[in-house]
């Protein structure tokens, strides 16, 4: 059966009906019929076999909310892979888009699920809807692979249809084990014998058997072979021979002969310039072209160019996309880059940030390139973005740093992401020793101010190790900088990221975190001025911890209200974070339970900041460790209960989710697991690198070795968390383990080194500190009691907690 609709082949406009032809193939359509009914369908066959056309007539033909993603060789860095998918998921739900754009990319099963949550929860599970993943065979990257992978194989209300050229890279026994997966291979999609005379038929074209069979072997079904033929026999003449060699060993010639020979010059010119961007948005191609008609010619050409309704986008077929790139040196440069940039700009409007680079790149236009960084990105930006970075910098000719000096600031900070401080440094001091050798202009005073500031934070990050604080004489230098710049610095990059604790030492030496939380304030005075509010509140945070530590808890609230209105008032979230967590935990201890919704409240709101780059994450720590503590291990989330995994955060700024996470082990009875966990941990500037992380991790060693009955060995965990606390007196890491803490100590008491006939110096913790801390912990366990008894999912006092506090 033929029949005359808006398609021939891929193309769908309306706009060219007459000359557009669709050749109905009611076989594949019921393949797909069946296969669809599938969770999950992968349709594997080579270029030209009308995979991409026939699942998309089909899909248009029943009109199910599809989302549809053309993947390219770019997406094989998951954060640029993350824009292509929310682009294409926002073709059926904005709102979702949006909320998965804040997520960012899955890199790890924390983030995973919650992307897993957050689509479930949006898309309405009585719809049916496609997803579908067409040129699959260009993924390589294993975290992009691991996502489809994890995708495309967990239970909903999904089908998932994957198009490739080759067996994709995934791992899908499980579902083929279960029927869960159905496979349409060439064999499936070859055109029959009569279907290709029936094509022919709808282009006029009327051949012998002879010459029928002729072709057919010819082209063994192959669709984009039998299209091509089609084309060169509508252009002979009625008694023409057709040459079989002729199709399969000059493809491009065809292209050149059938299809663009008839196209006038500045049509073909507009067709190469496309095929110097990847993805071909109709709103792009409006501000590519010099005519608009060129758009509407262009929808003539048929199969090899289509339009996707789905992604309101262009695509080349393959063959002819490749066509056209081997005849990109007729181009100018002025051309090329014209075209770049306004690529880049379309990209930019349209959050395709990495896209925006690499187009801002190719068109040498590094000085749009650094802008786009500095309101775009995060301070502590993912590891692959600042590598992605590097290697642009990297490529970019040396009279660049001379031309925009500000491309020294974001190299070393790059560096300094990457934790490659020793190059950073030396790169730094002979960008500031050239510059300041210059006549200084604002421009020139504007650079300085963030080199000296770059110098600051490397500082800063080293003095965990080095016990080097004089890195606030980089910051007053950068200060003094800025005022003569008469610049105001804002956008993503002046959001702070935290790391696991606020005092960031390393060493127990009495006075270290003095001097540490002194050099802090001493920093904020001037990066609160200079960098757009940056570290505002620092200060008072770490001196909010200190005191949390140390069990002054009055003190210990002042600080954080101090910490949480500071960096409120200048948008630093992560400080703003982890003052609500203490204040929580500060209520907790001094039995003030009426003021914890109110905070409960405000980290809910920090969920609505967009600019506040790792909001879920923290959300999920904070609030999860505070409710499982009380019993409530349904309200943790899932990634936090894993026995692996890093974290999707910055390598500098994470570890807070690894304390909650052991904790979760360690109650769940899982000793082993939590023990492998604490071992897994590598880093110097990790959650065990702090030394308030070595004192909780050799605590919750001494606790798990204590419930695998090796006593011997929590002793030792326990005297040596007891020496790293001893000079600063921090005993919360003690207390906050309640009852187990308590049953720790009494089995130590009862051992003959701390026998009461031992002596008051046999064991290498003092007796009397021992029972200190066993009474506070069974008084803190009772706190917990009665908190659990108040946040309860049923109970009254949840809903209207007596004494309400509004206000903070």
């Amino acid at each position: 059966m033929v029949q005359r609709n808006d398609q021939f082949f891929y193309s769908n406009a309306p706009m060219a009906d007459q000359n557009q032809i669709y050749l109905e193939r009611p076989q594949v359509h019921d393949l797909l019929k069946r296969a669809f009914q599938s969770p999950l369908v992968v349709v594997v066959a080579g270029a030209g076999y009308g995979k991409t056309h026939e699942v998309y007539s089909f899909v248009q033909q029943h009109k199910v909310r599809t989302v549809w993603l053309q993947l390219s060789e770019w997406d094989n860095m998951g954060e640029r892979f993350w824009e292509n998918y929310t682009a294409a998921v926002a073709t059926v739900n904005k709102e979702v888009a949006k909320k998965l754009i804040e997520l960012g990319f899955p890199t790890t099963e924390q983030q995973f699920d919650r992307y897993l949550r957050l689509s479930q929860d949006a898309l309405v599970s009585e719809q049916k809807y496609f997803f579908i993943y067409d040129d699959l065979h260009l993924i390589t990257d294993k975290a992009v692979l691991r996502f489809l992978e994890l995708s495309v194989t967990a239970p909903s209300h999904i089908t998932s249809i994957l198009i490739s050229r080759a067996e994709p890279s995934l791992n899908l026994m499980k579902m083929a084990s279960k029927g869960l997966l159905t496979r349409i291979t060439e064999e499936d999609l070859r055109f029959s014998r009569e279907e290709m005379i029936s094509y022919f038929h709808l282009l006029n074209i009327r051949i012998s058997p002879d010459m029928a069979a002729s072709i057919y072997r010819d082209t063994e079904g192959w669709a984009f072979a039998i299209h091509l033929a089609g084309l060169t026999l509508r252009n002979q003449p009625s008694n023409a021979v057709y040459v079989p060699q002729a199709l399969r060993a000059n493809i491009f010639k065809l292209i050149e002969s059938e299809v663009m020979a008839p196209l006038e010059e500045e049509l073909q010119r507009f067709l190469i310039k496309l095929s110097l961007v990847d993805h071909l948005a109709l709103s792009l191609l409006v501000e590519l072209a010099d005519k608009f008609s060129f758009i509407e010619k262009i929808e003539l050409i048929g199969s090899l160019i289509r339009f996707d309704s789905y992604l309101n986008a262009y695509h080349i077929h393959h063959l002819f996309l490749d066509y056209l790139k081997g005849r990109q040196n007729e181009l100018t440069a002025k051309e090329k880059t014209e075209v770049w940039t306004k690529a880049a700009a379309w990209c930019v409007m349209n959050n395709q940030k990495l896209d925006a680079l690499s187009y801002y790149e190719k068109a040498g236009a590094y000085d749009k390139l650094i802008e786009a960084v500095y309101e775009a990105f995060p301070l502590a930006m993912p590891n692959q973005v600042a590598r992605f970075l590097l290697n642009i910098l990297d490529r970019a000719p040396e009279d660049i740093y001379k031309q925009i000096p500000l491309a020294w600031v974001l190299r070393t900070h790059v560096l300094m992401i990457l934790e490659l401080f020793d190059r950073a440094v030396a790169e730094i001091k002979g960008i500031i020793a050239a510059l300041e050798a210059e006549e200084l202009t604002p421009f020139h005073y504007q650079v300085l101010s963030g080199c000296y500031n770059n110098l600051g934070v490397i500082g800063l990050t080293t003095s965990t190790y080095s016990r080097d604080y004089d890195y606030v004489r980089w910051f007053e230098k950068g200060y003094s900088y800025y005022r003569l710049s008469e610049r105001q610095v804002s956008g993503a990059a002046v959001v702070a990221s935290l790391s696991a604790f606020a005092c960031r030492v390393s060493v127990p030496d009495k006075g270290e975190i003095e001097k540490y939380i002194e050099a802090n304030a001493g920093m904020v005075f001037y990066t609160a001025r200079s960098m757009g509010g940056l570290y505002a509140g620092l200060d008072d945070l770490a001196r909010a911890e200190y005191a949390f530590f140390k069990t002054d808890a009055v003190e210990a609230e002042q600080f954080a209200y101090k910490a949480f209105h500071r960096a409120q008032g200048a948008h630093q979230y992560e400080i703003e974070n982890r003052a609500l967590y203490y204040l929580i935990w500060i209520s907790l201890y001094q039995e003030t339970y009426d003021k914890i919704p109110n905070y409960l409240q405000l980290l809910e709101a920090q969920l609505s900041q967009k600019d506040y780059f790792n909001r879920y994450t923290y959300h999920d720590i904070v609030t999860g460790g505070f409710y499982f503590r009380l019993g409530q291990t349904e309200k943790l989330a899932s990634w936090l209960k894993n026995d692996f995994e890093e974290s999707d955060l910055n390598s500098l700024a994470y570890g807070l989710e690894t304390l909650v996470r052991l904790k979760y082990h360690f109650y769940q009875k899982r000793y082993t697991a939590a023990l492998a966990l604490m071992a897994n941990q590598k880093g110097i500037y990790g959650y065990s690198g702090y030394l308030f992380g070595k004192i909780s991790f050799k605590l919750m060693e001494a606790l798990c070795r204590y419930r695998i009955k090796d006593i011997p060995g929590a002793i030792e965990a326990l005297e040596a968390a007891y020496e790293l606390e001893s000079p600063n007196g921090l005993d919360m890491s003690f207390i906050e383990m309640g009852r187990e803490m308590a049953a720790l100590i009494s089995a130590v008491l009862k051992e003959e080194s701390y026998g009461e006939s031992a002596g008051s110096g046999a064991g290498r913790i003092p007796r009397e500190w021992l029972e200190k801390i066993r009474r506070a912990s069974l008084a803190y366990e009772r706190k917990i009691s009665a908190a659990a008894r108040i946040f309860t999912d049923t109970g009254e006092e949840n809903q209207n907690p007596p004494h309400r506090h509004t206000g903070i």
